[in-house]
């Protein structure tokens, strides 16, 4: 499993560029505020088009201007977290993650609901709604969402922000269990220069 990414992407007046490769494990996308790396992730994610390049994972073209290719996100088998969750306030959190199920075919679904809520340690959560979990409780249950959705690869945008120093060694320990046992190449943002040096494999820097 790998990544090979060549993006030039436009926001307003800043164009923003970004060339890697990188084998499986954790590739950390670092830079300063403003340096365009969640634009980055949503361009992988196919939620923003860049204005020319190319992303393959494994092997498999997602995006190349030059040759037409432009897969929509939902055939793209990316696991997105979001920095800000965005959990289903009305659901509780088995319907949040069955959310993610529902959007997988049958032959790309590795965890079942019952697998997720126990490998996140999420199991007691099911019947409650997303405004009344702690914030390492909805980082797990987001980071459900997106496993349940069968991914070959996973994006994760800043997942440690605003965490403390308890729940975010529980959400580390979570991302280094991907790794490890689910063997997922994961793209994370973050700004914590401890948290990079800790999870990433390589690590890719964006200047503005």
């Amino acid at each position: 499993m790998s990544f090979d990414v060549d993006l030039t992407l436009q926001r307003g007046e800043r164009t923003i560029a970004c060339r890697f490769s990188a084998a499986a494990g954790i590739t950390a996308l670092v830079g300063p505020s403003g340096a365009g790396k969640s634009s980055v992730l949503e361009a992988m994610a196919g939620l923003l088009r860049p204005v020319a390049g190319r992303v393959v994972v494994s092997g498999t073209v997602l995006y190349d201007s030059a040759g037409g290719v432009n897969l929509p996100p939902e055939q793209r088998a990316c696991g997105m977290v979001f920095q800000d969750l965005r959990l289903f306030p009305h659901r509780r959190v088995r319907d949040n993650l069955l959310y993610g199920s529902k959007l997988a075919p049958p032959e790309r679904r590795f965890l079942s609901l019952e697998e997720a809520a126990t490998f996140l340690d999420i199991a007691a959560l099911l019947g409650r709604r997303p405004r009344t979990l702690s914030g390492g409780e909805a980082q797990r249950v987001a980071i459900g969402r997106a496993l349940l959705s069968g991914p070959r690869f996973l994006l994760m945008d800043e997942p440690l922000t605003a965490l403390d120093d308890a729940r975010r060694e529980a959400i580390i320990t979570v991302i280094e269990r991907m790794r490890s046992e689910l063997a997922l190449p994961i793209l994370l943002v973050s700004h914590d220069r401890a948290d990079v040096a800790r999870l990433a494999d390589q690590v890719v820097e964006l200047r503005p």
